[in-house]
């Protein structure tokens, strides 16, 4: 992914895309931080994901017509470029109803112990505990 975030800078230096050559360096010095620091290193796709989540939380605090948000929500489509494919809710609903299927006596916490790893990057958390507390309603 680091080689191609560089291929990326570089063409929005020649395509004069500001914004995208802005989002793009950001990540870029996250990743080279990550690789430098002191404690493990995690994966690029979870440095990713990370920060994606941070942006998307971020975009509550700002009101609807503000700039910083409007700047915000554009980053994170820049960056959404290189996520993983995002699933469908049915599909998680059918990873749920397996995971109960096959665990008898389970609870929300076991159903998202299993859950999470599968959907990690791919399906928001909290919408998916919020799957995971209908069916087992």
């Amino acid at each position: 992914m680091f080689e191609q975030i560089t291929e990326d800078i570089k063409k929005a230096m020649f395509a004069k895309d500001k914004e995208r050559l802005d989002a793009l360096r950001y990540f870029k010095s996250m990743l080279i931080e990550n690789k430098t620091s002191k404690t493990a290193p995690i994966a690029e796709m979870d440095v990713l994901i990370k920060h994606v989540k941070k942006l998307k939380d971020s975009l509550e605090s700002f009101p609807p017509e503000n700039e910083v948000r409007k700047k915000t929500e554009r980053e994170i489509i820049i960056l959404s470029e290189y996520m993983p494919k995002q699933l469908s809710q049915d599909v998680v609903v059918g990873y749920i109803k397996d995971i109960i299927a096959k665990t008898p006596g389970v609870n929300a916490g076991l159903v998202m112990k299993e859950l999470s790893p599968m959907i990690k990057g791919q399906f928001d958390s909290k919408l998916a505990n919020e799957l995971v507390k209908a069916s087992l309603a």
